[in-house]
């Protein structure tokens, strides 16, 4: 358990890399600081972020999802008013570095399934049920 805490800490922590360098609004000025937000990121992300799902909910059932990116968002901005080495000029930046965090997520999913199983699997809901496998 332990073990995949550190990787997905890891992962986000690179993630927040690449955001940094695709983002200009983003920055990070040491390693260290990256390391940091990746922590503060995680631990607001379980903590805090499951009470503001449940509070919007409305709100992200009627933007068909998309508000969960506004709460994405705004935890970004808590963790860069948090750590002291992690910077986000303003909410749009931290806007796109969430919707990249999202998109790398996704294909973070992709290549796990691919790794795993040797096929991504993406279900059809019908009424036949149909499951579909994609081999890459």
């Amino acid at each position: 358990m332990l073990t995949g805490i550190f990787i997905i800490w890891l992962v986000t922590a690179a993630g927040l890399w690449l955001v940094t360098l695709l983002v200009p609004g983003v920055r990070s000025r040491s390693m260290t600081g990256l390391l940091w937000a990746a922590l503060v990121l995680g631990l607001i992300n379980a903590s805090i972020r499951p009470l503001l799902w449940i509070l919007t909910l409305p709100l992200t059932v009627f933007s068909f999802g998309l508000f969960a990116l506004l709460i994405n968002a705004f935890m970004i901005r808590m963790t860069a008013s948090l750590v002291r080495d992690f910077e986000v000029d303003s909410f749009a930046d931290a806007l796109l570095a969430a919707v990249i965090m999202a998109l790398l997520a996704i294909i973070g999913f992709i290549f796990l399934q691919w790794l795993m199983f040797d096929a991504v699997f993406w279900m059809q809901m019908g009424t036949g049920h149909h499951q579909y496998q994609i081999h890459i």
